[in-house]
């Protein structure tokens, strides 16, 4: 076996071609990454002329001038092969050693076991034991609490159309769609110079829900990354002002940034750049703009649509339930395009009635049946010391930090 370095052209085609694949291994992630003080390198494996094994590598100075190593959402290489498994990261783990790295930490897209649309072990599923016990082998240490979700809910499609998609979701999932499709709500992509509309709302839903959202930046890399390649979609579900009557129930549209009727004036939520005239493009809002809902932004990568962000102005989440419609819209969109899975992304751990954040996977089980719903688990999130002096004064230090 050969250990080599790789031009990102490269290590695309092989990515492309792996099951183990993962949207956080690809030359756009490192691009977003270096564009945050990170270094990306990427390395493979030939065995017989033959790459086998690859990853996208990033390092980054984070304790007392030494490197963390990172290889998000990989690296790609069957876990299971333990000779294999063992040359790479033996080489790896060289290599970062003498480029002042203390520390190499993986999460990999790879599964562990599988399971049913309930987290139940699927009787006669595959299991994949033996990829723990190989990176143990190797000294990886787990990752207690993870950046990375270690559970996730997929809908896998496999020849089913879209009426029977439907048919088999829960009947309140079915009746919240139909009701925001009764009640006028449309969804439709945003564009970059709208992406201000997508953040206001996650930012408003991170609050409600007391977790961090991304910058505004954030998002724009990410489509100035992946829109090129079609693989990213914002969505926005939204829905035209009614007419101030007695039993309007949106009450004289006084979200923030919806002017009265008859009174326009400029508003954080843009309208799309249409070019029908100058006042649309300058930002001006008529008494017709709509009303956004709820958005969602949405990662196509290899056979997946993939939900990864997502807000909903509460004020109207009950009213429209145009969450469920923004969903509806991108498995249909998935279905056409031909993707395998939908995959809904993280989920708090395995179901759990008692768990706080159990609406989440209730939310995203009722698109799916038996037959097409599934827990994924993965095998987790992994750190390798390199340094061995400087890694257990790392582990020292944030001990007393977090005491």
């Amino acid at each position: 076996m050969k250990f080599i370095a790789l031009e990102p052209e490269e290590f695309r085609k092989f990515a492309e071609k792996s099951p183990y694949k993962s949207f956080m291994q690809t030359p756009e992630l490192a691009s977003y990454r270096e564009k945050n003080g990170w270094v990306p390198y990427y390395f493979g494996v030939e065995r017989n002329n033959k790459l086998v094994a690859a990853t996208m590598l990033i390092a980054k100075p984070t304790f007392l001038g030494k490197s963390t190593y990172y290889a998000p959402g990989g690296p790609i290489i069957d876990y299971e092969d333990e000779e294999l498994l063992d040359f790479f990261i033996k080489n790896l783990k060289r290599y970062a050693k003498s480029h002042n790295g203390y520390i190499l930490h993986i999460d990999p897209y790879y599964e562990l076991i599988e399971r049913d649309r309930y987290g139940e072990i699927k009787e006669g599923g595959f299991s994949h034991q033996q990829a723990l016990k190989n990176l143990r082998k190797l000294g990886f240490i787990e990752i207690k609490n993870p950046g990375q979700p270690k559970y996730l809910f997929a809908l896998d499609f496999k020849k089913h159309t879209a009426d029977q998609i439907f048919a088999d979701m829960k009947r309140n999932t079915r009746n919240h769609i139909r009701k925001a499709e009764k009640m006028g709500v449309k969804v439709r992509e945003l564009n970059r110079e709208e992406l201000g509309i997508f953040k206001k709302i996650t930012e408003s839903t991170s609050n409600r829900r007391n977790f961090t959202d991304r910058p505004l930046s954030y998002y724009q890399q990410m489509y100035d990354l992946f829109h090129p390649r079609g693989e990213v979609k914002f969505l926005i579900a939204e829905v035209q002002p009614k007419e101030n009557t007695s039993d309007n129930k949106l009450e004289n549209n006084t979200i923030e940034g919806i002017p009265e009727p008859g009174k326009a004036r400029v508003s954080a939520f843009s309208p799309v750049a249409t070019g029908e005239n100058d006042a649309t493009r300058n930002g001006i809002i008529s008494s017709s703009q709509t009303i956004p809902l709820s958005a969602a932004m949405f990662i196509l990568y290899g056979n997946e649509v993939i939900y990864l962000f997502s807000g909903s102005d509460e004020k109207y989440m009950k009213e429209y339930n145009a969450q469920y419609l923004i969903q509806w819209h991108m498995i249909k969109y998935a279905l056409e395009h031909k993707f395998k899975t939908y995959n809904f992304y993280g989920i708090q751990g395995l179901p759990d009635k008692s768990s706080k954040d159990y609406g989440i996977y209730d939310f995203k089980k009722g698109f799916t049946s038996d037959e097409t719903g599934r827990v994924i688990e993965l095998i987790g999130s992994y750190e390798l010391p390199i340094n061995i002096p400087f890694y257990h004064l790392h582990q020292l230090l944030s001990k007393l930090k977090n005491h």
